[in-house]
């Protein structure tokens, strides 16, 4: 099993296959638009405007597990972060991270990242960086921004 071979809704519940990613740079992220980190967006937005031609993109899914900060559809989640952030990276339908109904491809993330391995997503923007192999190379806590680690994003592109 890969990453590859996991099937997501996006925003307007579009079945996507992650294998069109295959041979690209990504950063898969669970979000919030009324979540104190929801500002990480603009940072998360200019990364992807800086590297995108370069084969990196950014898939961001919404999550209302955490005090229930992602309220709406996944629709109105999209709107609300074009017309506040600009986001230009797909944006996928509304999950769980973490529990019984969690989604499957977070399983797979938290189960094959050696950073924390196997352990619960805390909180919100919680995110994982995936090489252009499918191997999940680390694993970057809410606080920690995407100005941060940008440089081991360059350096995997």
């Amino acid at each position: 099993m890969s990453i590859y071979d996991f099937e997501v809704k996006d925003y307007t519940g579009k079945v996507v296959k992650l294998e069109e990613y295959k041979g690209k740079v990504l950063l898969i992220v669970n979000t919030a638009t009324k979540c104190g980190f929801t500002k990480q967006y603009d940072a998360l937005e200019a990364m992807y405007a800086k590297f995108k031609d370069r084969g990196f993109e950014i898939l961001d899914f919404p999550c209302n597990q955490f005090f229930k900060q992602a309220p709406g559809s996944a629709e109105e989640i999209h709107s609300a972060c074009v017309l506040r952030f600009a986001i230009a990276f797909p944006q996928f339908d509304k999950i769980d991270v973490n529990g019984k109904n969690e989604h499957p491809l977070y399983r797979y993330l938290k189960d094959n990242c050696e950073v924390k391995k196997g352990k619960n997503i805390k909180w919100n923007f919680t995110k994982f960086l995936v090489d252009r192999e499918g191997n999940i190379v680390n694993r970057f806590e809410p606080a920690e921004k995407p100005e941060d680690f940008e440089k081991k994003v360059e350096e995997i592109l």
